[in-house]
């Protein structure tokens, strides 16, 4: 192992010469204490950036062991290095440095692992060049003097605010502790009080700073949790069934539903949602029109389509707002829910509800949907709850087990009311579900139908923000996708969608849930970094943690995806 001046004097011999000399320093280089390895050297100035690490023993890095006792605390550690990290670079100027920290969510990521007794930071850098000519003195200056500092600004412990690591490590503890109540309290959702729910704009994650109205729970749904290091938290909880947030608009309904999909996550301190906590396979639902749907069983929801097309082993490759909903619908049951969450703006009208006047106007002998206000207490029987944004669909009043208004912010539990209302009414609605709501048979994904490989002969892979995977010659759309939250998170989609075909999960004969749960052990045991061990000896800094369920969905809408039905 070289010594950083041997890294020095290479890179000032390299000054002046062609760009590809720089793969001469790939190697390992000895710093005090700290080893820093030069993984990939980029060949050319407008190639992706060189991929680093340096790599830290936990002993020398003098962490109290006790911040590193648990799988969730040396995450939450690595993700505060992390940030430190990019903070360093900040201060320093060293736009040529970069490292993915994360935004306000905590998330599993391979930019900062700590495992096996070490801490690994993977980082990149764009190394200093003219046109393809080696800029020998900058990169010298860059690696070996400017790196070196902020290196030592976020590896030890010594560098850290103790009491603001110790602070980060916690509120993500609690966070999953919260959530893990839930359930043993029979509550889907959790919303403590003092939250700040609204966010900074429609372009900022961050929490509103002026003009903030804190959460106030009403005190028919007020309960009390306790966490390891809060201690009791107050607050709202959403008990399992059939729950409506209603409320004039700007007013706070979607706002709150936002927090409730979020809280699938944790997040970091000051962020307002820290004890905003959802459980964990909650599934965000909306309309998309345009969408493939691989042959989904919704015949639930949709039967006797004027077309003759089997419902119940439905394909399309450009899916209407109804047929896309409730494929989405199913295939959150096919991998594995508890709660379905939908807000009235983002879905299709006709499959949320017919009144009684288009009944009436309408016959259902006419109407091939059966709408999801007849299908959501039988799918509430099955253990799947449901909260759903309204604004003017009353009718679901008589099939909702409470109601949350939102006035200015505030929430008032107004299930009495509701009730009053929609018993006052002569209403002749008929409900439209002639039989009881049947789950989904599993599907067999075709691995051969799962093809990254370019017309080229390529395996390309490549995601555009949170909003698209280019997956071979697809384009595979995750705009509706509301709970994919970071870039980091979209690459690891992809990645993971060659590790289940590479590995053999996806085999032809496996159905698309066991296969990802295999994907989680996989996980479990090795690292988020395991999804490249296929193609890479060392992963990438820039991937996150993907719950299964967005994976799914990203699967899900592969146009070339070919699945056979179990059932």
């Amino acid at each position: 192992m070289a010594a950083l001046d041997e890294l020095r004097r290479r890179l000032l011999q390299l000054d002046g010469s062609g760009y590809r000399g720089y793969r001469s320093i790939q190697g390992e280089y000895h710093l005090t204490h700290l080893t820093l390895f030069v993984d990939r050297a980029q060949s050319d100035p407008f190639a992706p950036p060189s991929r680093l690490r340096a790599a830290i023993r936990v002993a020398e890095a003098h962490y109290p062991g006790d911040l590193l006792s648990t799988h969730s605390r040396r995450v939450a550690v690595g993700d505060f290095i992390a940030r430190a990290f990019r903070r360093a670079i900040d201060a320093a100027g060293a736009r040529d440095l970069g490292v993915d920290a994360g935004g306000q969510v905590v998330l599993e990521r391979t930019s900062c692992e700590i495992r096996d007794g070490c801490i690994e930071l993977r980082f990149t850098a764009r190394l200093p060049g003219a046109g393809r000519t080696i800029l020998g003195r900058q990169a010298a200056h860059l690696l070996t003097d400017v790196l070196p500092r902020t290196l030592q600004a976020a590896l030890p412990y010594e560098a850290h605010d103790a009491a603001g690591l110790r602070r980060h490590v916690e509120t993500v503890e609690d966070a999953q502790a919260l959530r893990g109540r839930l359930t043993q309290e029979g509550l889907v959702a959790f919303v403590a009080d003092g939250s700040v729910l609204p966010r900074l704009s429609g372009a900022s994650d961050a929490p509103l700073a002026d003009r903030v109205v804190r959460f106030e729970s009403p005190p028919s749904l007020q309960v009390t949790l306790r966490a390891p290091n809060a201690g009791p938290v107050v607050g709202m909880g959403i008990p399992a069934g059939v729950t409506l947030i209603v409320g004039g608009g700007y007013h706070g309904k979607t706002t709150l539903l936002q927090a409730i999909q979020a809280g699938v996550y944790d997040h970091i301190p000051g962020d307002g949602r820290e004890r905003v906590v959802t459980v964990r396979d909650a599934v965000k639902i909306r309309a998309e029109d345009g969408r493939h749907v691989e042959r989904v069983d919704i015949s639930p929801f949709l039967t006797n389509l004027p077309s003759g097309v089997d419902t119940a082993h439905f394909s399309t490759d450009d899916a209407s707002g109804s047929t896309s909903q409730a494929a989405a619908i199913m295939e959150a049951l096919e991998l594995g829910t508890a709660l379905l969450l939908m807000d009235e703006d983002t879905c299709a009208t006709n499959f949320m509800v017919r009144d009684e006047l288009m009944q009436r106007l309408v016959p259902k002998a006419a109407e091939p949907i059966t709408p999801y206000i007849d299908r959501v207490r039988q799918v509430a029987d099955q253990g799947v709850s449901t909260i759903l944004v309204v604004g003017g669909s009353g009718d679901y009043f008589e099939v909702a087990d409470r109601v949350i208004m939102m006035e200015s912010y505030r929430p008032r539990d107004v299930t009495d009311d509701a009730c009053r209302i929609a018993s006052s009414r002569h209403n002749t609605r008929r409900p439209e579900a002639a039989d009881q709501f049947r789950p989904p048979a599993p599907r067999i994904p075709l691995p051969q139908s799962i093809n990254a490989e370019t017309r080229q002969g390529r395996t390309r892979v490549r995601a555009r923000d949170v909003d698209e995977i280019r997956f071979g010659n697809e384009e595979i759309e995750l705009w509706t996708l509301d709970q994919l939250v970071d870039p980091a998170q979209t690459r690891a989609i992809g990645s993971a969608l060659l590790y289940l075909v590479g590995r053999g999960y996806l085999d032809g004969r496996r159905d698309l849930r066991a296969a990802l749960e295999l994907l989680d052990a996989d996980i479990g045991r090795r690292g988020l970094g395991v999804i490249t061990s296929l193609r890479e000896r060392v992963p990438p800094g820039d991937l996150a943690l993907p719950r299964k369920h967005e994976i799914g969905a990203a699967l899900n809408r592969l146009r070339s995806l070919e699945v056979r039905r179990t059932g």
